[in-house]
Parts: structure tokens; sequence; C-alpha cells
């Protein structure tokens, strides 16, 4: 098993430290934080995390805060800046159900709409047989952020799922992670709506062959045509804008190592 503290490779992706990692290696990393490792905050990269996330950039490059890879946009950018692939899609809906069902950690669940958590909650307990010590939704749930902590960490969970979607999720984990005592806090988008049923997955085939988001768009096309659209436009500039920065600095510290040599 790696070491919480061990460094994992990345590949960055328009300045996030993207991790280059397969699933069953993020799954042991994050089952030894679970273990005694350093608090960490995990988020799943697509083309909308890149661009709704990119003023939250800065902060997004300490040690205990990784960032998976999730949806074909992603790979598109490895290939044309890093000329590499990532080692496999960690598409978040499909590894963190068996990341709990392997912790076997008490988890609470934070965000979507009003009655979609309890019944996401039932899900994980019946299929994964998650314990699940505390639900609450995204909305007047969330009011009181003093009431919101001290119900979670007097609930004694481990992990925290946090479902705000893009960036908000991001945005709450990062204000407030070093109030809360789990040592595990993910960001989880529309993970509440698959898991309650409210959203439904592509069918496999359609996984298989990265169109996922394509189905989805399909089906909700006023709510995703933007994201699929003008942000992928958005997500392309801010790729290569960071690629020409990363180039730039690199000549100049070439440049600087030269220097000093005359």
């Amino acid at each position: 098993m790696n070491s919480p503290t061990q460094p994992i490779e990345t590949l960055s992706i328009a300045g996030f430290p993207v991790l280059h990692s397969s699933a069953s290696a993020l799954t042991e990393r994050m089952l030894a934080v679970l273990e005694g490792g350093e608090q960490t905050a995990l988020f799943f990269a697509n083309t909308n995390f890149i661009v709704q996330c990119a003023e939250l950039r800065g902060r997004m490059h300490a040690a205990d805060i990784l960032i998976a890879n999730d949806g074909v946009g992603l790979d598109i950018a490895a290939r044309m800046i890093h000329r590499r692939r990532f080692v496999e899609n960690l598409n978040g809906t499909d590894f963190i159900p068996p990341l709990l069902e392997r912790a076997k950690r008490a988890v609470f669940l934070l965000g979507a709409r009003p009655g979609v958590a309890p019944r996401a909650a039932d899900r994980l307990r019946s299929e994964h047989g998650v314990t699940v010590r505390g639900v609450c939704d995204g909305y007047a749930g969330t009011a009181d952020p003093e009431h919101l902590i001290r119900w979670i960490n007097e609930s004694g969970v481990e992990v925290v799922l946090v479902a705000f979607g893009n960036p908000l999720q991001e945005e709450w984990i990062l204000r407030h992670r070093a109030r809360l005592d789990a040592r595990l806090l993910i960001g989880v988008g529309a993970l509440f709506d698959f898991l309650a049923g409210d959203k439904a997955r592509a069918p496999d085939i359609v996984r298989r062959l990265r169109l996922e988001w394509l189905y989805r768009l399909g089906r909700e096309p006023r709510r995703l045509a933007r994201r699929y659209t003008i942000d992928i436009a958005r997500f392309l500039v801010l790729c290569l804008a960071a690629d020409k920065e990363t180039a730039r600095a690199s000549e100049n510290f070439k440049s600087g190592q030269t220097g000093r040599g005359i």
C-alpha cells in the first residue's frame, strides 16, 4: 500500500495537478489516508471542473489535495499538452461506492436537493454496506455553517461527501476542511442524484466508448448545452494558456541557468 505522504505522479492540465494514477492505486491511497494519514480532499476534474474552478487553481497544489481525471476531455488535453494519456478514466460515480464499500468507514452525505441524499444513503447502505451517519441537503441545511460543521464532527464520520456541483463543493471543502475532523473529504458532483435514481447513467456500451457526456447532453440539453459548447472552448483556451506559461517558465529557468554558468 502507498504511504499517504508518498508523491503520486501528476500531469498539469490548465495549471491543475491531475493525478496520473489507476483506480486501484488511488483506492489504496485513500485507504491509507483512512488508516491514519493526513486529512485529504479528493476532487474529480472534468472539463467543467477546470473551467468553473479556475479561480481556485492556486489553492489546489497542496500535498493533501488530490485531483483525479474524469472524462475524455482530460485525456484529449493530456495528449495535446504532454503527448501522454491518463492511465484510466477515474469517474467519481463509479469510483466512490466501491471505495466506501472497501473502507468500511462511517460517511456523511452533504448536498443535492431536499430528499435526494436520504435516498442515496439508503442505496449505499443496502447495496454497498456503507454506514451513513448523517445527511443534509444543499439548500436550507447549509444556512448555518457553524451548526453544520458541529453536526458533522459530532457524528464521528471519517468521510464527508459534498455534492454542490463545481465550484461550490470545492469552495466549501477548501473553506471548512481545517475545522472538520473527517479524514477524507470528497467532491462528488451528481453522485447522489445517480444513487437516488433521479438521473440515469448511460448504458454500459456508451460508457465504454467514453460517450457518457453525449448521453447526458441528449437527456438534459438546456442545462448542459453551454457546458459542452462554450465551456469546452474555454477549457481548451485555459489548457493552451497554461501550457505556454509553463513553457515560458521553463525557458526562463534555462536562461537563468546558462547565465550563471558564464
